[in-house]
């Protein structure tokens, strides 16, 4: 079966047809006890009861607008743990009235215009994956709300060889990009866990993290230029590979969520396709011991790709090691050279502070045929657990399980405190909401010189028809824990409306002020995507 014959699934994450079965439902539902017996059965399209739409579009631009259910219905939410229970029950109560997909830039200014002279709220929308309530727009926070897919804008335009850079379409997804790469022998190497679902332009408009655990953490590591197109005019930076011309015209638009423009095309740094990998993986049996190797090797200056710590639970539940240990989970990878000794140093970084196991690995060439890196056992059973993860977490939402996760970045002389924090804090109201222990498993999944990123999976039973409310309760907890700590309320899934209590205690407010002013230059009407990043 093709991509294009695939059908996205309306309610939940990535394909219809991955999603878990009844059986495979009830299986993971056994693991968790307080998890109902029979999972829920998703409803269809047709059986929703969708509010009619209270807008048309002009005449002129009919073509570029439907209003069909199914479209509707599915971009009404994002794929965060909320949005999927949500549409497991049918609360379709930040349905767009109209979905648009333009063809090109002119299509996109004509809607812009449109919906300022009407103050119709506009929502854009790359491949729908936000966690964090990005692309929901409650209906009472404007008239009209059209939800803008830039599905149709998916091309590589331009491929500069020389300084190894290429223009692209913000609606092209990521293995439609780097389809258009490949036979040039090129990459842009960014790999959310949303990859097969999400766009260029929602990774620079969330300022997405992706593949690299060190080093190139971020998409913004990768913007050359960046063109947008706002209500007030288009703005377009030079091509530079670096600049101190007052302040980067391109950073106030990466992390701005749609708030004040819509990003159409980037130039991005490009890379030559790996030929040398490497990966490994070392136990360590205490979080002291496994934290301090994992901060000695990111300010080594080696820049492994891949450096993932997984606490116990995270590494059992992804099958990478069932003792008991810590396991960090080691990549490198080089176009230009073999990559064994710098591996290998690694691992010496890793067995001076505790570690044990792990080796040098087994290199792997590619070829223009093959994009699969050689991993070692563990390695590969993360690898493919982490892909394979959304779908579990699904079919747990289908038994009435709490399965939802919040990253945060945090320096290395704070971070042990902040995780005892999390282990006791949060494990304990976990317990109180829910009636019963749950499961709260870590792992880093960035490290810097100066600090680390933990990324916490909560996992616990709901209750029927409470599941939401359960966990905005955890949440809330969990936010005011980063607060006190002073670490970010989001590492990289973007603020969107879910986060906005915590960023807006986070930035200061003069900061504050000038991103309001911002708002009210680019966009007089506030049309864009209203209730996301400020009021």
């Amino acid at each position: 079966m093709t991509e294009r014959s695939r059908a996205r699934s309306w309610w939940g994450w990535g394909w219809a047809d991955a999603a878990l079965s009844d059986a495979e439902c009830r299986s993971y539902g056994a693991l968790l006890p307080g998890t109902a017996a029979d999972p829920i059965t998703p409803p269809q399209v047709a059986s929703l009861e969708l509010p009619p739409s209270r807008i048309d579009p002009p005449a002129s631009l009919a073509s570029s607008f439907t209003a069909a259910p199914e479209a509707r219905a599915s971009h009404t939410y994002g794929k965060a743990y909320r949005d999927v229970v949500r549409a497991l029950r049918g609360e379709m109560t930040t349905v767009p009235d109209l979905v648009a997909t333009p063809r090109d830039e002119a299509e996109i200014i004509s809607v812009l215009d449109w919906a300022s002279d009407s103050g119709i709220a506009v929502v854009p929308y790359g491949g729908g994956s936000s966690v964090v309530g990005g692309v929901s727009c409650p209906r009472d926070d404007a008239p009209g709300v059209v939800s803008l897919d830039l599905v149709h804008l998916d091309r590589v335009l331009d491929l500069d060889t020389t300084s190894r850079a290429a223009r692209i379409q913000a609606g092209a997804l990521g293995p439609h990009l780097e389809d258009q790469l490949r036979p040039h022998g090129l990459t842009l190497r960014h790999f959310p866990q949303s990859f097969e679902f999400s766009s260029l332009g929602g990774w620079l408009a969330t300022r997405a993290g992706g593949h690299y655990a060190t080093v190139h953490t971020h998409i913004d590591d990768f913007v050359e230029s960046m063109r947008v197109l706002t209500p007030a005019g288009i703005s377009e930076s030079w091509r530079l590979p670096g600049s101190g011309a007052g302040p980067s015209p391109d950073r106030l638009f990466l992390g701005s969520e749609g708030t004040l423009g819509v990003i159409t095309e980037a130039w991005m740094r490009l890379q030559a396709r790996p030929e040398f990998r490497r990966s490994t993986t070392v136990s360590f049996t205490d979080a002291a011991s496994a934290f301090a190797a994992v901060r000695v090797i990111a300010q080594s200056g080696l820049s492994p790709a891949n450096c993932r710590l997984l606490d116990p639970g995270e590494a059992a539940l992804s099958g990478a090691t069932s003792t008991g240990d810590w396991a960090l989970v080691l990549g490198v990878e080089s176009h230009d050279h073999p990559v064994e000794h710098d591996l290998a140093r690694l691992v010496e970084i890793a067995h001076a502070h505790g570690g044990s196991g792990g080796s040098s690995g087994s290199t792997d060439t590619h070829t223009a045929a093959s994009d699969q890196p050689a991993r070692d056992r563990a390695a590969e059973a993360w690898r493919s657990s982490f892909l394979r993860m959304p779908y579990v977490r699904d079919g747990m939402a289908r038994m009435g399980a709490i399965v939802e996760t919040f990253e945060t970045a945090i320096t290395w002389d704070r971070l042990e405190a902040l995780h005892d924090a999390m282990r006791v804090e949060l494990a304990a109201v976990i317990e109180a909401v829910t009636g019963r222990p749950g499961l709260l498993n870590c792992r880093l999944t960035h490290v810097y010189p100066d600090g680390a990123a933990p990324y916490y999976t909560v996992i616990a039973a709901g209750r029927a028809g409470s599941e939401v409310e359960m966990w905005d309760d955890i949440k809330t907890a969990s936010m005011e824990i980063l607060t006190r700590h002073r670490a970010t309320v989001t590492h990289h899934h973007a603020v969107g409306r879910d986060h906005r209590p915590g960023y807006d205690r986070q930035r200061p407010e003069p900061f504050a002020a000038a991103l309001r002013a911002a708002k009210a230059a680019l966009d007089p009407s506030g049309i864009l995507n209203p209730g996301v990043l400020i009021s």
